[in-house]
């Protein structure tokens, strides 16, 4: 699955300008965790503000949140999601950097994606990647051997058919599929018989 399938697209957004107080009605009444800190022309960048930087920088300091402003606790620019990058890096994208949440962008603001979208909307419990990956490898054999018996291993055709092999093989690997001593196409122009996954 990619972002945009599940992403939120009831995006609430607030300036930069706004009170900490603003943002924390909005949040209230929104029943959000983020908030977007729109860009102040075409140049600027995205923001955002969490409940996590309204406890930390505000709260935990006793500061008045109807004079502190929403550009002195956000951060800016932040990491934004590609709607056409799989849930799985999305998630890797999370992990590393240590955030929940990102605005989802590609031109103009199209939704937000969150931790608690991954986990409760992606397929990943239904279709590990690994398992579909196994598929797809064995869909790209049988695809890689009829190209070879139709137009021969030494086609253009072929070649690139097996070169598909080679790179879902690698994913898979990267996934937990055991490692042999020879590659999948290896196999093949030793003993095209044998090819089996």
């Amino acid at each position: 699955m990619r972002a945009k399938q599940i992403m939120t697209q009831d995006v609430a957004t607030i300036r930069g300008s706004a009170t900490v107080a603003e943002a924390v009605r909005l949040l209230r009444l929104k029943g959000l965790r983020a908030l977007i800190v729109e860009p102040r022309h075409s140049a600027d960048a995205y923001g955002i503000v969490t409940v996590a930087d309204i406890a930390g920088k505000v709260v935990a300091y006793g500061k008045d949140p109807e004079k502190i402003h929403v550009y002195e606790i956000m951060s800016k620019p932040c990491i934004v999601v590609d709607p056409d990058l799989d849930v799985e890096y999305v998630a890797r994208l999370f992990s590393t950097t240590n955030i929940w949440c990102a605005p989802v962008i590609q031109g103009e603001l199209m939704g937000v994606i969150s931790v608690t979208d991954i986990v409760s909307k992606d397929d990943f419990m239904a279709k590990p990647k690994l398992v579909f990956l196994r598929k797809e490898l064995h869909k790209a054999v049988s695809d890689a051997r009829a190209i070879s018996a139709n137009y021969g291993s030494d086609s253009k055709r072929a070649i690139e058919a097996w070169d598909f092999v080679d790179e879902i093989e690698a994913e898979a690997r990267y996934y937990g599929l055991p490692k042999s001593e020879k590659s999948t196409r290896e196999i093949f122009a030793e003993k095209p018989q044998l090819v089996s996954i």
